[in-house]
């Protein structure tokens, strides 16, 4: 049950939510309004809410069933022969979780700063354009930080180790879930491992919500609808790594992995998001052409839906614009109207990353996080990618030292790990997946 003022906050953004899925909500907010703190009337606008149909051409271009989604798809290789070896293979696992680590790392400090802030702060400390973690004088120089570690947090000289974050969790979890039950793994069986190994108050906005009505025992085809406006949010964007890793070389089946797992808790372009990355991240561990990987990713989603309208403006920007700042202007110009942690504009920063990064680790993520927005989150994705195509051994060696090959996580069973060992988890499920067996343990 939620208090009038939570129910209040859940309704604001649940009628933009419904305005950006192109249903007509006129009228809505100026009935929130009536409302006041009447609990059962706010509950009822609720309710009406769910039941608006979104205009139809949009409607069409976004289903949320997996064969939908598959008929509206561009055609494309559904699974890559891999060129590498197989030491070859699970070095480039290593790199796109040591990846991961850095690049979230480097954008913990700034999480959810505006790209002006970190501009404002880069050049007062003249360290614009970003080009390592974070200093402490620079967060200082970008004023009150909004961590309660204040302005030491995750900076350079105060790690040594990967922090816990949602953004590691979640692929840890991925990949629990595939060795536990195997490849053909349910929505279900996600949901049990949330509850078995994920503390509630860990988790965030849409993860909360499906968490929430998972206890309350709502049917699995509500759980990610109830009371939940966050579900075109990042959370199934980050959590789509684990599921690229262990199906390498396979982009269609680490989508099909990732639809398993987005739909707990998001719908449309929130699970768009997941499955674009689990299928670049799949491309990535075994392609050396970062446009192939973009193109790769796009052909597991519905043409014609938003987030792939958005990834197009930017690869089309990227080949108008030699500056990439030229295109962030552009992002957020276009798709700046969505909150700070929606799926489709942190995509895109992303996707600016990895277009103008040239292939370089640190230029990439550097590039990515300074966009703003979810900012260990976009650090992470464009790290994870990148790290998958270069390998642990081209990573530069100044971007993972600091981490120490240790990643502290909340999961349970999994609090203090070493970094290599989670990716080399992914490369034995992988190889499991390829050959057919040995049996999974409840697979």
């Amino acid at each position: 049950m939620h208090s009038p003022d939570e129910l209040i906050a859940l309704l604001r953004e649940e009628i933009r939510q419904r305005r950006e899925e192109g249903c007509n909500v006129v009228g809505h907010a100026q009935r929130m309004r009536k409302a006041g703190k009447r609990i059962d009337e706010l509950n009822a606008l609720y309710d009406d809410l769910m039941t608006l149909k979104p205009e139809p051409r949009l409607a069409r271009r976004e289903p949320n069933d997996l064969a939908g989604i598959r008929r509206l798809r561009p055609r494309r290789p559904r699974r890559i022969k891999s060129p590498a070896s197989t030491a070859r293979l699970r070095d480039r696992l290593r790199g796109a979780f040591l990846g991961r680590c850095a690049g979230c790392m480097l954008g913990k400090p700034v999480e959810d700063w505006h790209r002006d802030r970190i501009f404002k702060a880069l050049k007062k400390a003249d360290r614009f354009p970003l080009a390592y973690y974070f200093e402490s004088s620079t967060i200082e120089a970008g004023g009150k930080p909004i961590h309660p570690a204040g302005v030491t947090y995750c900076t350079l000289g105060h790690f040594k180790h990967m922090e816990r974050d949602d953004d590691t969790d979640y692929t840890i979890l991925g990949i629990h879930c595939l060795k536990t039950y195997g490849p053909k793994f349910t929505t279900a069986n996600v949901a049990h491992e949330w509850q078995m190994r994920l503390p509630y108050f860990m988790t965030y906005t849409a993860e909360r919500a499906a968490y929430r009505n998972l206890v309350n025992r709502l049917p699995l085809d509500q759980v990610p609808l109830y009371r939940n406006p966050f579900r075109e949010w990042i959370g199934a964007q980050i959590r789509a790594d684990g599921f690229g890793y262990c199906a390498a070389g396979m982009p269609e089946l680490a989508a099909e992995f990732a639809y398993r797992d987005a739909t707990l808790s998001h719908a449309k372009n929130g699970v768009y998001g997941e499955m674009l990355f689990a299928a670049m991240i799949a491309a990535a561990a075994v392609c050396d052409d970062v446009r192939e990987v973009i193109e790769i990713g796009l052909s597991e989603i519905p043409a014609g839906c938003r987030l792939a309208t958005a990834v197009r403006d930017v690869t089309r920007w990227a080949d108008e614009n030699r500056n990439w700042q030229d295109t962030l202007h552009a992002i957020h110009d276009r798709y700046g109207h969505y909150h700070s942690v929606h799926t489709i504009n942190n995509a895109c920063l992303v996707i600016m990353g990895l277009l103008y990064g040239q292939m370089d680790f640190g230029k990439t993520i550097c590039i990515t996080v300074m966009g703003g927005w979810d900012t260990d989150c976009t650090g992470a994705t464009a790290g994870s990618v990148l790290g998958a195509m270069l390998g642990a051994d081209r990573l530069p060696r100044r971007w993972i030292k600091p981490l120490n090959n240790r990643l502290e996580s909340i999961v349970i069973g999994y609090n203090d790990v070493r970094i290599t060992d989670i990716a080399d988890a992914a490369f034995e499920v992988n190889r499991k997946i390829r050959l057919g067996g040995p049996r999974f343990s409840k697979g």
